[in-house]
């Protein structure tokens, strides 16, 4: 009888850092999905941006019949509009503690959807199965934007439609990053800054040679709830995750929180909030495209 000896083959060079790697991923991902749950994301976007999803189902045309991914769709305002125009819509997003309300608006509005948990740099679906690809203010927050440009490009059909709306970094969103950026830890290597999906150039290298019809215009969200910069800047402190991020991570230095408190108020005043209840724009970069 002849002795069967089992051989573990050695670890390549290249396994040990890939799977740093991986780890290091997920837990990017992990913080990403407590930051969006944290606060009240579905009430801003209620309360702020739901209109800005009709705005791209209008523009990508959406039709009865049409398989539809919403990217990132946080409670759903651009999967259920979607919906209602006959579409078959799946909606996903890295978060789903935001599906509750999202499910709930749906069901009030009368439209009917699937939601499902997913990563934007790896979406777990067939290649080329939607007609048509959305996201509003939602994949420009994935972390690593070739991955997340390359997913959108890859699930839909040849032919099929990309839309996409992202806020500018000249913007009023756009500025208040950048107002946050100095109070809040360095990204990781390879990070890219959100609002660079709101940047024409940006959009192109990232679609270059995968789409064709490709159009970017700018337009403004008219925003009329706030008066002051302050109420502005209290309501992002209780509603909006990456402000209550960087809030959290100042939470100890009393100095460097008056420092923001004071930096997101004046940005308020400068976008024309000066107590006398006139409205103020946020802009934004509509892109749409063919596969």
């Amino acid at each position: 009888m002849t002795d069967t000896v089992t051989t573990t083959a050695a670890p390549t060079a290249d396994a040990a850092p890939a799977a740093d790697e991986a780890a290091a991923d997920r837990a990017l991902k992990a913080k990403h999905r407590a930051m969006w749950a944290s606060g009240d994301y579905a009430t801003l976007a209620s309360d702020l941006i739901w209109s800005l999803g009709p705005r791209l189902v209008d523009a990508t045309g959406i039709r009865p019949g049409e398989r539809v991914l919403d990217v990132a769709a946080g409670s759903g305002n651009v999967a259920i509009p979607a919906a209602l125009r006959g579409a078959t819509v799946v909606a996903s997003d890295l978060t789903p503690e935001l599906f509750d309300v999202g499910r709930r608006l749906a069901t009030e509005a009368g439209a009917e959807l699937e939601w499902r948990e997913a990563d934007a740099e790896a979406l777990p679906f067939g290649d080329g199965v939607f007609d048509a690809v959305l996201s509003c203010v939602g994949v420009m927050f994935a972390p690593h934007h070739r991955p997340a440009a390359d997913e959108l490009v890859r699930v839909a059909r040849p032919g099929g439609r990309i839309g996409l709306l992202s806020w500018t970094p000249e913007g009023f969103i756009g500025r208040m990053f950048a107002a946050m950026k100095p109070f809040n830890a360095p990204p990781p290597a390879g990070v890219q800054p959100p609002p660079l999906w709101g940047d024409e150039q940006h959009v192109r290298e990232l679609l270059d040679g995968r789409v064709t019809d490709l159009a970017m215009e700018r337009g403004t969200l008219v925003v009329d709830r706030f008066r002051t910069g302050e109420e502005l800047r209290d309501y992002f402190k209780a509603h909006y995750g990456p402000t209550i991020a960087v809030y959290a991570r100042i939470a100890d230095d009393a100095s460097r929180v008056r420092a923001l408190d004071d930096a997101l108020a004046a940005l308020g005043r400068e976008a024309g909030l000066d107590g006398s209840g006139r409205p103020i724009e946020w802009e934004y970069l509509l892109v749409t495209a063919r596969r």
